[in-house]
């Protein structure tokens, strides 16, 4: 393993407790729902999954949105799970989290970048 990879990994290593903490620290402005309208926006988030690293910063920052919307989707850790690491690689063409298989009737759509996948989950969840 190169030097800059055996230095990455001792960083990540160091920092995975604070980045855990930080996952799980409250989130503020969290949206409630009645049963109804929590009913509607499941129907909406199924097909959904999202590839993670556990402790992928990205991957924190777009699991702490799902929390903010009341959003709960499955979770597939492609670091550390080799099949869900191989879907993610065949369906998206690229190993890179997080990122969120949108499987609908018409066909499969793979969107990466946080940003894009909270501005996704943000718009479903205002829709419902």
């Amino acid at each position: 393993m190169k030097p800059a990879a055996l230095f990455f990994r001792g960083v990540r290593l160091l920092l995975a407790p604070v980045m855990l903490a930080w996952l799980h620290a409250p989130v503020t402005g969290r949206i409630r729902r009645s049963p109804e309208q929590q009913a509607r926006l499941d129907r909406k988030l199924d097909g959904l999954t999202l590839y993670i690293f556990p402790t992928c910063p990205f991957c924190i920052r777009t699991r702490r949105a799902m929390r903010r919307l009341g959003i709960d989707l499955p979770l597939r850790d492609a670091r550390n799970d080799p099949q869900a690491r191989a879907e993610l690689e065949r369906g998206g063409g690229k190993v890179q989290v997080p990122c969120l298989r949108i499987q609908r009737p018409d066909g499969e759509r793979w969107l990466y970048e946080s940003e894009d996948i909270v501005a996704y989950l943000e718009e479903l969840a205002a829709s419902s």
